[in-house]
């Protein structure tokens, strides 16, 4: 495991094994870090080698938290269906997460071996940065999460990667991001012709068990 940041975002780095042949930049939710989400590495039990990039988000005042500085890949203004968005926060982060792209593909990999994965904010990020994307990715997780900027999305979209792979998982549960903003989100991408693997579990606003399995399987597909 290294830990690295010069020009980049600072990260924290796993290889599973020699000659990755994929790999997953994972993003964290709001106020935690790049380490929340290294318990998955074995639990996903990957059986190919893979290299998983998770990066700190910058410290940030977040409006909702009454401007409490935290780690945020974007601020949060308001919350609901119609809530105002941060866009300039949301593109700076897709920004930072294309040259973590570009560094993997200096490593050696292709961008068809890269997959992008974010949970709640995260998420967001991933999904935006992927579907913006000029080279045709791997695939997106998208994990308790929803479209973030998806008014702009038509205008803006790649079409490297309108075919891209997007897995969405959500909590029936879930107090912080209602499954119904999820659901909206999907129903945006499917209208614009993306194919979206989706999964709803009996959760709130966190990971199980049974969804960590179905990442897995689909992580498994995406190198053949």
């Amino acid at each position: 495991m290294t830990s690295s940041s010069d020009a980049f975002l600072p990260t924290v780095e796993i290889s599973t094994g020699d000659s990755p042949q994929l790999a997953i930049i994972w993003l964290h939710g709001l106020g935690a870090d790049g380490h929340d989400f290294e318990p998955i590495v074995p639990e996903l039990d990957l059986p190919f080698p893979a290299r998983f990039v998770f990066p700190h988000a910058p410290v940030r005042p977040i409006t909702v938290n009454g401007g409490m500085e935290m780690r945020g890949w974007y601020d949060i203004l308001g919350f609901g269906m119609n809530m105002r968005q941060d866009g300039a926060g949301i593109r700076a982060s897709a920004t930072a997460v294309t040259r973590l792209i570009d560094r993997e593909i200096e490593h050696g990999l292709t961008a068809s071996q890269i997959v992008l994965a974010g949970f709640s904010q995260g998420g967001a990020v991933a999904l935006h940065t992927a579907l913006r994307e000029p080279r045709p990715l791997g695939g997106v997780l998208a994990l308790s999460t929803y479209l973030a900027l998806g008014d702009t999305l038509a205008a803006e979209r790649s079409a490297a990667n309108r075919g891209v792979p997007i897995f969405m998982a959500h909590g029936s549960a879930d107090p912080l991001l209602p499954l119904a903003l999820a659901e909206a989100s999907r129903r945006t991408l499917q209208g614009l012709g993306y194919a979206v693997d989706w999964h709803v579990y009996p959760m709130p606003h966190s990971v199980c068990a049974e969804e960590i399995a179905a990442i897995s399987a689909w992580l498994t597909l995406r190198v053949g």
